[in-house]
């Protein structure tokens, strides 16, 4: 039986994206990079959104920040302070467009899947401290893999 529509992709270059994050490094993190750890599962160029594994040993704090686009996380250990909550293993947290908060901590050893559709701004008292998105992504990616040609 023929399909009523036609469903086939303009684009037949698209396929399916698969990580094996089994065989990726672990990425030292700033500003702590004895203490987080992250693999870079994808980056879309298209629409500015990616998806990260992190890998925060006890104690690693992330700086004050704003979210410039939603984002979703998955706690798969361990538990991370945030704002006035605490998320523990197996908890989901959405955080809308504009969401601005403190530091977050690593109460545990912690690793949880992180995906924004865009940038996240880190700030101090009186700067902008760091941007991180989906092109400066793929920048610590290059710098990683062209550090570990060089060794």
């Amino acid at each position: 039986m023929a399909l009523p529509q036609e469903i086939t992709p303009f684009n037949s270059e698209l396929m399916d994206t698969l990580v094996q994050s089994s065989q990726q490094d672990w990425i030292p993190m700033e500003p702590d990079p004895k203490r987080g750890f992250m693999k870079i599962l994808w980056t879309g160029s298209e629409s500015g959104t990616w998806a990260v594994l992190f890998r925060w040993l006890k104690g690693y704090v992330a700086p004050p920040h704003k979210h410039l686009t939603a984002s979703h996380t998955f706690i798969i250990s361990g538990k991370l302070q945030v704002r006035d909550g605490i998320l523990k293993t197996g908890d989901y947290v959405y955080e809308a467009n504009g969401m601005v908060h403190g530091a977050t901590t690593a109460l545990e050893d912690t690793d949880y899947i992180f995906i924004c559709n865009g940038p996240v701004l880190f700030f101090d008292d009186d700067k902008f401290t760091a941007y991180l998105g989906w092109e400066e992504l793929r920048r610590i990616q290059q710098a990683h893999n062209a550090g570990k040609k060089a060794a």
